[in-house]
């Protein structure tokens, strides 16, 4: 504890060692606290505004403590930036000589077997996709990591990576002839080795879960678990603690059989046709719901009968294909996981065509080309519990940190607390340092029709353009749906004369670049920018949210947990509706402000802000922003901040 304290002192460490490092009160309160909670082994969760600094809040007494930590974060992206940024410059700063590792998902590493399979029969005849191909292996004899993040020469959603990369469905473990070399095997023992581990939660919950080599030996090692933008958990871990099925696995393994017909099996012919068969029934299954992607409520899709006809013909294919394969076992180490999968594939569907099972929903999901079921537990609370307070003897305590910018509600953790069984951790809700009432302005505007009005639409584009001209671009519009974020796209440009990059004309990351770049810009998105962004200084000092974001009512998952919550007697509104939507514009907000010396306008145009009992916990749970209805009023605050060029 004195040595986390010396490190954050005005001349410590962090100081001497950091350029521009200045510890602030609420930094110090959190990594006291998550240093004491990691000396007795405890749960702490932890809200820390923007500008606290709690990366180095967690980092430090985490690397001091000497003890083994796995540090898991939301994104690939904020994976890279604590490793290769944040992680250096603090081990630097404590010269402390510890061992690091980064692991990712197995979908981000080489496979060696599934690219010479495929690069020497090509699964169908594309010549980007043969082009992809060759270029990728040419890199695999000059990578050290495998890591398909050093591709940039390659669409990120290039059509030959799942060629060339293994699931925990397809890879075939010790059996593999390239074992030895496998770069995810090479990654995951320097995680076992190592003193921090930094990983994302989809990778965490995936290896617990479904009990894949890596967690299953390396969770038990480490005495310290910190889990950074941890309001993504509940859905995350919800997610793998239930179970799914798609055509796109079944496509994939019926190819993968076929090709083992043409390799090491060629005189076995009625496999091939029994895999073809199934692979044609996956195809006329995908065809019996609409084209345009869309989720649903898989209880009542499953009632028609046509579906119920699909299913049975995909199952008994499956049957048939199964005893087929039984019958060629131990003839080749593909054949044999192939027989596993199918296995696996058939008791999955099993369980989720069982659908009068309660607790858990069941819905579907579609692309323009695959369908897949799910099944998802409507509560984790019981299990999360369990693993967080597990005792292996009084000799291993293990503490667990959860934090973020957007954990609690209404001034309180219970929505969080309660979601994960963490009833019994400690809570610490830490205000930003910034000065909000000077730095920034909310606006509601007033005369805005309700968002259900049609006029909506004409009236939420005038005030646009209004703010976007007096600010001159730098603007960040977000929209809770893309319906709404395409219309703005096609209607803006006729009004003003700036630049507008819109999400999904480009990855994210270039669209960040190019805005930052371009400065006088305006940005239109939707989910993926509400969060994770970081866009300092004069480049936005605008954020225009078109209505609160409440999930849609349709959400499966949302539906489900709103009957459970009915059925225990609670309000679902209160209960689940309406703290998703606080925690979502919390996220939201937080774009604006992302430094001591940004100043900028936040527009929220939905009236039932102001109108709606339930819009005052939307505003208890925001920053003390100076507030105003009066568009006038924000366009003069921003006229202001150029004007006096201390944004410009």
């Amino acid at each position: 504890m004195h040595a986390v304290a010396a490190a954050f002192a005005d001349d410590g460490l962090l100081a001497q060692n950091i350029a521009g490092f200045k510890a602030r009160d609420a930094q110090k309160q959190m990594a006291m606290a998550v240093a004491d909670s990691i000396e007795q082994g405890s749960a702490l969760v932890v809200e820390a505004g923007t500008g606290t600094g709690k990366t180095y809040a967690y980092l430090v007494p985490a690397l001091l403590a000497g003890k083994k930590v796995i540090l898991s974060t939301g994104t690939k992206n904020l994976q890279e930036q604590l490793y290769f940024r944040d992680l250096p410059k603090v081990l630097n700063a404590l010269a402390l000589p510890l061992q690091t590792a980064l692991l990712k998902g197995r979908a981000n590493y080489l496979c060696l077997f599934r690219l010479t399979q495929h690069y020497q029969h090509v699964p169908v005849k594309d010549d980007v996709l043969i082009q992809d191909l060759s270029l990728i292996k040419k890199w695999s004899s000059e990578t050290q990591s495998g890591d398909i993040g050093e591709l940039t020469y390659i669409a990120e959603d290039s059509k030959a990576l799942p060629y060339v990369t293994s699931t925990s469905d397809n890879c075939l473990g010790k059996d593999c002839p390239d074992f030895e070399d496998c770069y995810l095997l090479k990654a995951r023992k320097k995680a076992m080795n190592a003193d921090l581990v930094v990983v994302n939660h989809h990778l965490f919950f995936a290896d617990m879960a479904l009990k894949d080599t890596g967690f299953g030996e390396l969770l038990p090692n480490m005495d310290v678990v910190i889990f950074d933008e941890a309001h993504q958990i509940p859905d995350i871990a919800s997610e793998y603690f239930g179970e799914s099925v798609s055509s796109k696995l079944l496509a994939e393994l019926c190819r993968d059989i076929e090709l083992a017909c043409k390799t090491q099996l060629r005189d076995h012919p009625q496999l091939a046709k029994t895999a073809d068969k199934l692979a044609a029934l996956v195809r006329d299954w995908r065809l019996l719901l609409p084209g345009d992607p869309q989720k649903g409520n898989w209880r009542d899709c499953y009632q028609r009968p046509e579906m119920k006809v699909a299913m049975s013909r995909i199952q008994d294919a499956m049957q048939m294909l199964y005893l087929v394969l039984k019958s060629s076992l131990g003839r080749s180490d593909q054949v044999d996981s192939c027989y596993e999968r199918l296995a696996t594939a058939k008791a999955r569907l099993e369980k989720l065509l069982d659908v009068e099972r309660t607790g858990v929903s069941f819905w579907y999901e579609t692309t323009a080309r695959t369908i897949s079921l799910h099944y998802t537990p409507l509560s984790i609370a019981d299990k999360f519990n369990e693993l967080v307070f597990a005792r292996e003897g009084e000799s291993k305590k293990r503490s667990w940190i959860f934090t973020s910018a957007t954990l609690s509600v209404d001034e309180g953790f219970g929505h969080f607390t309660d979601q994960m069984g963490l009833q019994n951790a400690q809570t610490m809700l830490l205000d930003s340092p910034f000065d909000y009432p000077n730095q920034a302005m909310l606006l509601v505007p007033r005369y805005l029709p309700e968002p259900t009005d049609p006029r909506i639409n004409k009236a939420l584009l005038e005030l646009a353009v209004k703010l976007i001209n007096a600010n001159g671009g730098r603007c960040f519009f977000l929209f809770t749906s893309h319906r709404m974020l395409q219309w703005m796209a096609k209607e803006l440009p006729l009004y003003i004369n700036l630049p507008i990059l819109v999400q999904g004309s480009t990855s994210k990351r270039i669209l960040l670049e190019q805005f930052v770049e371009l400065k006088h810009t305006v940005l239109l998105g939707t989910g993926s920018f509400w969060e994770g962004v970081d866009v300092r200084g004069d480049t936005l000092s605008c954020v225009i949210i078109d209505k609160l974001p409440f999930a849609s009512p349709d959400e499966p998952l949302l539906q489900a947990r709103s009957e459970d919550a009915r059925l225990r007697g609670q309000d679902p509104f209160a209960q689940v509706q309406l703290p998703q939507a606080v925690i979502t514009l919390k996220q939201g907000v937080g774009r604006l402000i992302r430094d001591v010396s940004d100043r900028g306008v936040l527009a929220i145009c939905d009236s039932r802000l102001v109108t709606r009992p339930y819009g005052e916990v939307f505003v208890k749970s925001l920053p003390p922003m100076k507030r105003s209805r009066d568009v006038g009023q924000a366009i003069e605050f921003l006229e202001h901040i150029h004007s006096s060029g201390e944004q410009d």
